[in-house]
């Protein structure tokens, strides 16, 4: 199997931490992982590229570059409020127009739409600036509370930290969710965050109570308990409404919901790393009994418990 070829366009100022994630992702060779990307950076005028807190890149490629992308990525458009240069707009329409994928974390959203790549599509960009995104490109279906929207060809994901959730959703897409889940443990993080961006556009609230994070922490380490909505409410020693209410506010979703992702995500963990059969992990993650796992399995994942562990199991990972 050949890399996938991943090729990041950058301007100056570059945001690094947008670049530096999508390199984390698909740039680095990790021990006992498989190789599945290379990676490279270009940019419009090659030689030194200034960044956004005063360092410096040397980068080689020119726009040439874009011509042998599988997927061409944004890591952010820090000039978003000036036109983008004919030779940059003609190289990204040439290289969508040829196949390649398009991916833009944050404002390189704007770029993509500049290009008319956008039009009459789902999007998002960073929440501080999807009412201008809006405003400026009317025939984009802009989502201001999506931690990503990945259409096919085309993907795009708010600021910063977002942009490491659709990459780790990219390489799930593309070699499963096993790859993904060892990468993201590479990185010390979850391979998928719950709940959208509505959780970090507000202002943070004064109260304690007011936060989640207790509950959620406690949840996650009573998945095997019979836990329902009634049990997080109290937990938190609020109502079953407030508790909603909260769900809904923080997460974009509900109580219950956010309980069966959490179980179906320790019950993928348990399938991908360990030989217990399928009763065993139901019981761990709360499901009850195998008939339960699968059919929760098959509502949510479109597969079945042993599909899933012979397309993502640590052996098939560890292949290759």
């Amino acid at each position: 199997m050949g890399l996938h070829r991943v090729v990041a366009l950058v301007q100056p100022p570059q945001a690094e931490f947008e670049l530096a994630s999508a390199a984390e992702v698909f740039g680095l060779d990790r021990p006992n992982l498989p190789s599945r990307y290379g990676f490279t950076v270009c940019t419009e005028r090659p030689g030194i590229v200034a960044t956004k807190t005063g360092g410096a890149l040397w980068v080689d490629a020119g726009l040439e570059a874009l011509e042998a992308a599988d997927t061409v990525l944004v890591p952010a458009w820090t000039q978003k409020d000036l036109p983008a240069s004919p030779a940059v707009l003609e190289a990204v329409r040439a290289a969508h127009a040829r196949g390649a994928r398009m991916v833009a974390i944050c404002t390189g959203a704007y770029l993509l739409a500049e290009a008319g790549l956008l039009e009459g599509r789902r999007a998002t960009t960073h929440w501080r600036y999807a009412a201008e995104f809006a405003e400026r490109f009317p025939g984009v279906d802009v989502d201001p509370d999506a931690l990503y929207v990945d259409s096919g060809d085309i993907a795009t994901s708010a600021g910063t930290a977002a942009g490491i959730d659709l990459c780790l959703h990219l390489v799930r897409s593309d070699h499963g969710a096993a790859l993904a889940s060892r990468i993201a443990r590479h990185m010390v993080m979850p391979p998928h965050r719950e709940g959208g961006q509505r959780q970090y556009a507000v202002e943070p609230v004064d109260e304690p109570s007011e936060s989640l994070g207790a509950v959620l922490e406690w949840a996650a380490e009573h998945l095997h308990e019979a836990l329902s909505v009634e049990d997080l409410a109290e937990r938190g020693r609020v109502s079953a409404r407030t508790l909603a209410r909260r769900f809904d506010d923080q997460l974009g979703t509900s109580p219950g919901q956010w309980l069966l992702s959490q179980r179906i995500s320790a019950a993928q963990a348990l399938l991908e790393d360990t030989d217990l059969p399928v009763e065993s992990i139901a019981a761990r993650v709360g499901l009850s009994s195998a008939l339960n796992l699968r059919r929760r399995f098959r509502d949510r994942l479109g597969t079945t418990p042993a599909a899933y562990r012979r397309a993502f199991g640590r052996d098939v990972v560890g292949a290759g």
